[in-house]
């Protein structure tokens, strides 16, 4: 048991102090660390207190994984709020959100998000956070579309650059500009393809 006094809190100041400390461990030593019991010795509560709040690893991963989705959208839902104009606004607002929000995460989603996808009963988590993202990015982009709409398969190559630049970013394969230039210019390209 770690020598940290414990404190009391309600049960929702516990669940983000819990996610708190989740985070730091993923950031420090990677989401392979990142067991209940590890969770509940660096948070300096008992393992019951831990199981009460995710019941299992998986589910921990979950709200982890959540919580980043959450904080994902409404960054990106207030970018297309206050600078959806124009395409290339829109494209800008879509891009930059995307990257500034992996990157501020760059230590530590990868990890999750990759012990995430080797649990098969949890990808559809993954799968429910991605559409309601692409439908957001849809309703965003289809005034600009030729056709007046944007369609999934043109949405889906969207994400698929959004995360392989993203990632390229935070392993410092490329710069953040370039990840966000890039995808800005994929959107607009991918936009511009509407036409039926």
């Amino acid at each position: 048991m770690s020598s940290k006094v414990r404190q009391r809190l309600s049960r929702d100041e516990r669940y983000h102090q819990l996610m708190g400390v989740a985070w730091t461990i993923v950031r420090k030593e990677g989401a392979e660390a990142l067991t209940l019991g590890h969770l509940a010795e660096q948070s300096g509560v008992t393992k019951p207190v831990v199981y009460d709040h995710f019941g299992t690893r998986s589910g921990l991963l979950v709200a982890l994984y959540r919580e980043f989705d959450v904080r994902q959208t409404a960054l990106i839902e207030q970018a297309i709020k206050e600078n959806c104009g124009t395409l290339e606004s829109c494209a800008k607002a879509i891009a930059d959100g995307y990257v500034d929000c992996v990157m501020a995460q760059a230590k530590e989603i990868p990890g999750v998000a990759a012990a995430l996808g080797t649990l098969p009963e949890l990808e559809k988590v993954k799968r429910t956070c991605k559409t309601a993202f692409l439908k957001k990015c849809q309703a965003a982009l289809a005034p600009f579309s030729p056709s007046g709409a944007v369609h999934f398969a043109g949405l889906q190559s969207m994400l698929g650059a959004a995360e392989a630049l993203s990632y390229a970013a935070a392993a410092k394969d490329i710069t953040e500009q370039q990840a966000k230039q890039e995808l800005r210019a994929t959107i607009t390209d991918m936009v511009a393809r509407q036409v039926g």
